[in-house]
Parts: structure tokens; C-alpha cells; sequence
């Protein structure tokens, strides 16, 4: 057994209780609970499929956001999970067996499967193969089995019907990307940085965390391009998807969802559907959404 100093067992007790007690308990009491639930079965509606990278720090946080879409919004699209290749052995049981009509593509296969298309774009290629949030534009569209994705974070809540965003992902005349809307503008340089550099009239505040995305928005030439580009390529490491995303939607054509669904970095659920736990509010998805959804019934829905 490892015997840690008392240093660092402080530490340790620290980090734990940081943002309290009730945090602690809904996040390492109550949120396991989940996994007792009963699987979530008839996803095969190709109207559109959800699409989510995940990973081993966010898998059981993803149980819950896949299940609070599913219950609250009535739908049954189908489902597609990506392994960022740290999913551990108790994770892609958990997944099969609470989805078990969706799919889990693992790291291996994607790369053996994904990486031989980018052969006659270099700079894709190179972006899927050091990018860990690469796949999320890459092996997506490459596993989209329709013409419509939804594209998902592992860190999303939904307290009742999305319905702006099932409005759009189901009428057949829309055909525009569409995201929630980010606190700022989270890309790799200023919005007319990008501009003069890409030729595109950037939309501003596209947070690539939810979204409608069209297959053919998302284009492995226009990607090439813009990698091309330093502003875009030399960014921040974890943006430069999501100014990928950004550019090609608005060379495609988008817009934002509606105002309740745009990310806000405060507390509070008021009556909006939707609320994006990243990670500087991700102990507010444990401390004020799991206890919401808890109250709503989600775990007894889940078991019946």
C-alpha cells in the first residue's frame, strides 16, 4: 500500500472539498448511481445521430448528460460514442450496456480507419494526429451515418425539451450549422484576425460544445486551408477545433441558438432547458444539475 505524507493527504483533502461538501457528496455519493439505472434502448432514429468525444475523467459524467437529452427531450436519435483512447475497461462496459444500440468507436480503430483519408491533406493528418480534440471533426463526420450530426459534450444538462434546437435539427428546409453561443470568443486569435486571414466572415461566440452540424459543412479540403493559416494552426491548442468548427460553419452558413442557451458562467438554472458544466463551473453540474435532475426522476425514469 502507498503511504502518502501528510502533506500530501492535505492536498488531497483539499482538492476533495474545495468547492464543499455538498459537491463532494452529489459528485462521489450520488453520481455513481447512475450506473444502477436501467439501459436506454430504441436508439436508431437516423433523423440526425448524436455525436460525442469522451474520455476517462468525463465518461460517467456523459451517462447523465446523454440521459437527461434523451428523457427530457422525447427523442431517440441514434448515437455515437468516440474514445479518445483513455477509456478505461469498467467505462466501455458501462456505455454498452447503458447504450446498447449506440456505437463505440474506439481510439485504434479510428486511427486505423480515419487517418488513411487525410493521406492528401498533410496538415489534417498532423492536427488529427496530435490534436486529442482532432476526432471531433475528423472521425465524426467519418462515422456519420445520415447527413445531419448532433454534436454533443460530455458535459452537457438538459432540465426539459430542447425544443429551438429539435425544431432546427428536424425541419428539412434548415440548413444551417447551429450552436449555442460561448461566454466570449473562444478561438485561436481575434474574430478580424481570421477574417483577413481565412476570407470567411467569421461568426462570433460559436461554442462547438452543442450544435446541428451538416455533413458537408465539414469539409477536409477547407480544413487543410485554414490549417494552412498561422493564426489558425499556431492558436491555443485546445481552441483550434473549435475555430475550425467556427470557419467552416460560417463558410457554410450558421447561426446561434437562442439566448437560453448560451453559456454562462454563473450560477443558476432559471427555465432555461440546457446548461454547458464546463470546466471552470464542472463542479456546478455536480453541486446544481445532478441534484435537479435527481428531483426531476431521472434515476427512477431510467429503472422503469
Amino acid at each position: 500500500m502507498i503511504q502518502l505524507a501528510p502533506g500530501q493527504m492535505l492536498w488531497q483533502l483539499r482538492q476533495r472539498f474545495r468547492h464543499g461538501l455538498r459537491t463532494a457528496y452529489y459528485r462521489d455519493i450520488v453520481r455513481p448511481r447512475i450506473l444502477s439505472s436501467a439501459p436506454l434502448e430504441g436508439l436508431k432514429d437516423r433523423t440526425c445521430e448524436l455525436h460525442v468525444l469522451t474520455s476517462t475523467g468525463d465518461w460517467l459524467n456523459l451517462i447523465w448528460s446523454l440521459k437527461s437529452f434523451y428523457q427530457n427531450s422525447g427523442r431517440r436519435y441514434a448515437l455515437c460514442i468516440h474514445d479518445d483512447g483513455s477509456l478505461p475497461v469498467e467505462a466501455r462496459r458501462a456505455i454498452a450496456q447503458h447504450f446498447p444500440d449506440g456505437r463505440l468507436i474506439d481510439r485504434p480503430r479510428a486511427d486505423a480507419e480515419v487517418l488513411p483519408t487525410l493521406a492528401q491533406y498533410p496538415r489534417a493528418r498532423r492536427f488529427r494526429e496530435t490534436n486529442l480534440l482532432a476526432p471531433k471533426l475528423f472521425d465524426f463526420v467519418h462515422y456519420l451515418e445520415g447527413d445531419r450530426m448532433l454534436l454533443f459534450d460530455s458535459d452537457l444538462v438538459f432540465f426539459r425539451c430542447p425544443d429551438a434546437l429539435l425544431q432546427r435539427i428536424e425541419d428539412p428546409s434548415y440548413q444551417r450549422n447551429s450552436f449555442n453561443e460561448d461566454v466570449a470568443n473562444g478561438y485561436t486569435a481575434e474574430v478580424e484576425e481570421l477574417d483577413a486571414a481565412c476570407g470567411v466572415t467569421l461568426a462570433p461566440r460559436i461554442n462547438s460544445g452543442l450544435g446541428l452540424v451538416h455533413r458537408q459543412s465539414i469539409r477536409r479540403d477547407w480544413i487543410e486551408t485554414f490549417l494552412a493559416v498561422p493564426e489558425v494552426a499556431n492558436g491555443h491548442f485546445w481552441r483550434i477545433e473549435q475555430t475550425l468548427y467556427a470557419l467552416c460553419s460560417s463558410k457554410h452558413g450558421v447561426e446561434l441558438l437562442p439566448a437560453d442557451y448560451t453559456l454562462r458562467l454563473t450560477r443558476g438554472i432559471g427555465n432555461r432547458p440546457f446548461r454547458h458544466y464546463v470546466g471552470a463551473i464542472r463542479h456546478l453540474m455536480y453541486d446544481e444539475a445532478i441534484p435537479v435532475l435527481v428531483k426531476g426522476g431521472l434515476l427512477a425514469r431510467s429503472a422503469a
